[in-house]
């Protein structure tokens, strides 16, 4: 069993809705034609810097290899042994990029914190 998290780059502010329709807009096939959201670049980046999605390798926190890239999300197929530091992770560089963090299980949306006012 696998445990399933999306990376989404929509516009600031988008509703828990906009992501869902997303999501299921790609589960049928449909992918935006462009370039890769620049967010979405450095998400990558990041996190396949700490957890390599090429080559296959032991000990790997992803159940499918590369991750599902497009312009606009990213899908993490996880392996149910992930340990709970790879969420962590996850869940900050998705927050430090401005991305929306969607769970398909259960439809759940966590948006980026707001930025802190000084």
């Amino acid at each position: 069993m696998t445990f399933d998290l999306v990376v989404w780059a929509l516009e600031a502010g988008a509703p828990a809705a906009n992501v869902r329709a997303a999501h299921e807009r790609c589960r049928q096939g449909q992918h935006l034609q462009s370039a890769p959201d620049p967010r979405l670049v450095s998400f990558y980046r990041a996190i396949t810097a700490r957890y390599p999605d090429r080559p296959p390798r032991p000990g790997t926190p992803w159940a499918v290899l590369p991750l599902h890239t497009a312009a606009d999300h990213i899908e993490m197929n996880l392996t149910e042994s992930c340990p709970d530091q790879v969420l962590l992770d996850i869940e900050r560089l998705a927050a430090t990029h401005g991305l929306l963090l969607f769970d398909p299980q259960d439809g759940s949306v966590y948006p980026p914190p707001a930025p802190v006012a000084r």
